[in-house]
């Protein structure tokens, strides 16, 4: 019924509307404890300064040795610290690249949607197989080897091909 007393502009007008209200909804930043604290340590742990106190703590402790006789304890000290510590920032760091990373894909994906021209099906290709990927990546090669033979017959490269289907 809305089409029918709606002109055509006007619905893809809502429809874009709804969209936009929905992708709204969707950006409300809301972070857990914990995104906040694998934020925080993210940054921090690839601070300079922070390397510069890595550093300054393994020369103390290097500086105790002759102090403790460099003794099993002295060795376990700084053994048990630095694991503990690379088990936890890894999970930390792992964390925030994962965030990161599905917030590129985003991105990217919202480029290719906006793009006129852009392939669509290309949309969320982090979710193909191994095998499809492979396909895709060897369509690409050749139409990128393609490409670079027409730019050295001085042709143009800027055409959109469409994609082969199975």
């Amino acid at each position: 019924m809305l089409c029918r007393t709606r002109s055509r502009k006007s619905v893809i007008a809502l429809v874009f509307f709804l969209a936009e209200m929905t992708i709204k909804e969707c950006i409300i930043y809301r972070d857990t404890l914990f995104e906040r604290f694998a934020k925080w340590t993210s940054r921090t742990a690839g601070h300079p300064a922070t390397f510069a106190a890595a550093v300054l703590v393994i020369v103390v402790w290097a500086i105790t040795g002759p102090i403790f006789g460099f003794s099993n304890t002295w060795q376990l000290s700084i053994n048990s610290t630095t694991t503990i510590i690379t088990v936890l920032v890894v999970f930390l760091i792992q964390n925030t690249q994962n965030r990161d990373a599905a917030a590129v894909q985003l991105k990217l994906d919202e480029l290719i949607r906006a793009i006129d021209g852009a392939h669509n099906g290309l949309l969320d290709l982090e979710e193909l197989s191994n095998e499809d990927l492979a396909r895709l990546r060897a369509h690409f090669e050749a139409l990128a080897r393609e490409s670079r033979e027409n730019l050295k017959r001085g042709l143009r490269d800027t055409a959109a091909t469409e994609l082969e289907t199975d």
